[in-house]
């Protein structure tokens, strides 16, 4: 439904007949964490996130799994080897 409190005109998965459900029925604006995402909406000078309407929520765990300027690091590991094979390789060197 479209929401009629803070941001009004948008999409909400909170906003029902009866007005908000979410939790004090207001949206929180971003965190210092938040900056630079591109998922920010600006309604009356204040940015708010488009996707959660509490972000501090996202970001208590760790980084916020929905934001778009955090590059999450992958290990490489080293190809892992057959302990069978690499016993039998070592065992006909010698």
């Amino acid at each position: 439904m479209q929401c009629t409190t803070i941001r009004s005109g948008q999409n909400c998965p909170f906003m029902t007949k009866a007005g908000c459900s979410f939790n004090g029925g207001v949206c929180m604006p971003i965190l210092e964490a938040c900056e630079g995402c591109g998922r920010i909406i600006v309604i009356d000078d204040v940015q708010y996130c488009s996707v959660s309407p509490n972000p501090m929520a996202r970001w208590k765990v760790g980084n916020c799994n929905m934001a778009t300027h955090v590059k999450v690091e992958t290990k490489v590991s080293a190809a892992k080897l057959n302990p069978i094979k690499a016993s039998k390789r070592m065992a006909g060197k010698k």
